[in-house]
């Protein structure tokens, strides 16, 4: 008789399991806010815009503001540490009408539109690392935005978390040149032709939650993005960045 010995796979350094994760009941919440956005269009105002906000959250599916997103298994590398992934989708408010500004007159309007891609985050101790990838389905800009950041929250008071970050943003070519470029049709003595490349922002930005009870949290988010020479170049670019302070009243249930 001839004994087949047992094969043995050895386990890998790192253990990847699915998260088993409990059900909870969903999160909803109502509020409005308001997003003062300061773009780098030539003597453009500060444009400030009220939106309402739903929050509803539960363990496949998140809908936040202007932005949602499918949630995928998460994987648990240890006790401390844990890869989330999901397909995300949001809606981009850049772009301008003639009327924004003098040196946009004459120009035809950029759009905004509706984004979507995949997204993974990395959660661990010392600090949170995510990145993402989204392209425009709404086919206004056909552009493309690979974010790589990190994060760190600290919980500050019971009440009160402060979360700093720093991200890296390319844009492609089309998304650069379909925002800050000028046409030949739309050249003017004052505004020549430009075609823009492909770019990376440096954007760095600081959020804060202040939860009264649980009902009621207060939060503001403030964020700068330094432009480089791409964009900086343009013609109807007069700074060297841009910057968005948004602030939300949010009444959970």
């Amino acid at each position: 008789m001839v004994v087949v010995p047992r094969c043995v796979v050895a386990a890998s350094l790192v253990s990847v399991v699915f998260a088993a994760q409990a059900e909870e009941p969903p999160v909803w919440g109502i509020g409005v806010g308001v997003i003062s956005t300061q773009k780098p269009y030539q003597d453009s105002d500060r444009q400030y815009t009220p939106i309402p906000i739903l929050h509803y959250e539960n363990r496949y599916f998140r809908f936040l503001g202007t932005a949602a997103e499918v949630k995928l298994p998460a994987l648990h590398l240890s006790e401390t540490q844990q890869l989330n992934i999901g397909l995300i989708a949001r809606y981009d408010g850049a772009g301008y009408s003639s009327d924004d500004a003098d040196i946009l007159k004459g120009m035809d309007k950029r759009k905004g539109g509706f984004w979507g891609g995949a997204g993974i985050e990395w959660q661990n101790p010392v600090v949170d690392l995510f990145a993402d990838w989204t392209h425009d389905l709404s086919g206004n800009s056909s552009g493309q935005r690979l974010r790589l950041g990190a994060e760190k929250s600290w919980h500050l008071s019971e009440q009160f978390t402060l979360t700093p970050r720093l991200v890296a943003s390319r844009y492609n070519s089309s998304y650069v040149d379909y925002y800050y470029g000028v046409r030949r049709s739309e050249a003017r003595p004052c505004r020549p032709a430009y075609r823009a490349d492909a770019t990376i922002n440096t954007e760095m930005g600081v959020r804060s939650l202040y939860a009264f009870n649980e009902h009621h949290s207060l939060m503001v988010d403030v964020e700068m993005t330094l432009l480089t020479s791409e964009i900086k170049d343009s013609p109807l670019v007069d700074r060297t960045n841009e910057n968005r302070i948004f602030m939300s009243y949010l009444y959970y249930f």
